[in-house]
């Protein structure tokens, strides 16, 4: 049997973790469209540059790419208004609306769930240092209310619902009352190698420039402590974190993959002081030789270990990381050791992992993925 796939993600706007995931989710069914609410086709990942994407009616709407941020409330109308009929099997990426989609028939969905959506479970986290005026403020959280309850119920209608890390999990836990599996975000380790050279004299963030990934910390730590920092990326709080720098801290914008990994092989270190789901940078940077500096908790707690790939601080302040810093000029890295870690989360894990689980979800149709011509051996990089 030949099972019609279809892959559908959130949107399409962004360069960031989870859209490399969607990369790879394309290479394993590059026949498989993907369906998305709103795409901005100068922003994607190069592998994604020939998809067949398709996108929503709200594409349309006038300046949908700059200010969709204030359409949250109109993304699950969008969801649902997908038409998957006529598919076999359906894997979602989602980190907000793409689990919702209205499933066809006897059709499988499993959705790699990157977080419950973070808007609707912590609004203030979310909405913080966001340039909008005290109404729409209201608003939107009063908003968040409904999308909360749609968000739990529609959780009941996937398969499979797979966690990209163990705090991931605890949040499904916690949020929509159900159990879920963890297959850890696939990692590129074959872009990476280890500098001769050694390191240069800055650390690095590579981040999108968003309040809730408090690069704010970092700008402020390096600033007083007089350490150099370079920050690829941008995003809507670029401006602000500017206002915090000092002359030693400097802004890049956005990079290619290619200088951003030769940043990555002769910093000193990442510096990763956000809270986040999981994290892929952190490893990109491992696989590089280089260590990490995050702040302990998400994650990070299943990537980092301490003193082996690099290091956490224990507040999400500047004063913990100015202490994470100090203490990181009495330490000693091994470049090998460091990639050895990361490769352990290379993608032929992560495909043979989703393969399976996939494969166990569709038993009840009888079938085996393998008629289809998907073999986790034949696709996986090593």
């Amino acid at each position: 049997m030949n099972y019609r796939i279809a892959i559908v993600h959130d949107y399409l706007n962004q360069m960031g973790g989870a859209e490399r995931v969607v990369g790879v989710m394309h290479k394993l069914f590059p026949d498989a469209p993907i369906y998305t609410t709103i795409v901005d086709r100068e922003k994607l990942l190069p592998e994604l540059r020939a998809a067949d994407i398709r996108a929503t009616w709200m594409q349309r709407i006038p300046n949908i790419l700059r200010d969709y941020k204030l359409y949250f409330w109109l993304f699950p109308f969008a969801v649902r208004s997908i038409d998957l009929k006529g598919y076999d099997i359906i894997v979602s990426s989602s980190s907000a609306y793409a689990k919702g989609i209205r499933k066809p028939g006897n059709a499988v969905h499993l959705c790699y769930c990157h977080s419950p959506m973070r808007f609707a479970w912590n609004f203030d986290g979310y909405i913080e240092n966001v340039n909008i005026s005290k109404t729409r403020r209201t608003i939107a959280k009063w908003l968040t209310y409904p999308l909360r309850l749609w968000d739990k119920a529609n959780s009941k209608e996937v398969d499979r619902l797979i966690a990209n890390s163990s705090v991931v999990k605890g949040r499904i836990s916690k949020f929509y009352g159900l159990d879920s599996t963890v297959i850890y975000p696939p990692v590129e380790i074959d872009r990476f190698s280890v500098s001769e050279d050694g390191p240069d004299d800055y650390f690095l963030i590579v981040s999108r420039l968003v309040s809730y990934k408090k690069i704010d910390i970092a700008v402020e730590a390096c600033t007083r402590l007089g350490l150099k920092l370079l920050i690829v990326g941008d995003g809507d709080d670029r401006k602000r974190l500017e206002g915090l720098a000092g002359p030693n801290v400097q802004f890049l914008g956005r990079r290619s993959d290619e200088e951003v990994t030769s940043y990555m092989r002769h910093c000193r270190a990442l510096l990763f002081p956000g809270l986040e789901d999981f994290g892929i940078t952190p490893l990109e940077a491992n696989a590089c030789g280089r260590p990490v500096i995050a702040f302990q908790a998400g994650g990070a707690l299943d990537t980092i270990k301490a003193g082996v790939n690099g290091m956490f601080f224990k507040e999400q302040t500047t004063e913990s990381l100015m202490g994470a810093l100090r203490e990181f000029e009495t330490r000693e890295w091994d470049p090998g050791i460091i990639r050895k870690h990361a490769e352990s989360f290379n993608e032929r894990y992560f495909i043979e992992r989703l393969l399976s689980s996939l494969q166990s979800a569709i038993d009840p149709l009888g079938s085996s993925l393998k008629h289809y011509g998907v073999e986790a051996g034949a696709h996986a990089s090593s």
